[in-house]
């Protein structure tokens, strides 16, 4: 049985929702895509700020690269108060519940984006109370990185 269901988000056009209360620790959903070089994320207009971007690091050499249908984990939106993280397995990314999550709660985690000059192109729309109006790392919960643009 699936974890997850797909629903009209508040946060963004779709988003991931809970299907049965999930435990918190619970792997919910990899995060697929195509492993890429660093390099070639650093260089491929594909991965323009401009545009929507499904990205995370896996490590010093290889990125992954989520902007794919089958990565039915992209739809997951960012929140200032989330209720999952993502970790990385070698060479796959998991997202997990960092807290106990209801039934049809939205899933959702924090995106991690460096706090530099461009952070006010990514507005965040969680609506949380603990939101800082914009997607910037919240601390140390994120473990890497996802440059989806909202």
């Amino acid at each position: 049985m699936k974890l997850y269901k797909i629903k009209k988000s508040k946060i963004d056009k779709n988003g991931l929702y809970a299907s049965c209360d999930i435990k918190k620790g619970t792997r919910i959903i990899e995060y697929k895509g195509k492993i890429i070089t660093s390099k070639e994320s650093e260089t491929n207009p594909k991965f323009d700020n401009c545009k929507a971007i499904y990205l995370f690091n896996i490590n010093k050499r290889f990125d992954l690269d989520g902007d794919y249908k089958f990565n039915t984990a992209r739809l997951i939106n960012h929140s200032c108060d989330p209720n999952c993280e993502v970790f990385g397995e070698g060479m796959k990314i998991w997202v997990f519940a960092m807290k106990n999550i209801k039934k049809n709660e939205e899933l959702s985690y924090d995106y991690g984006f460096s706090f530099d000059e461009d952070y006010k192109n990514f507005p965040c729309r969680c609506k949380s109370n603990n939101c800082v109006g914009y997607i910037i790392r919240q601390g140390s919960r994120w473990r890497v990185r996802d440059r989806k643009k909202i």
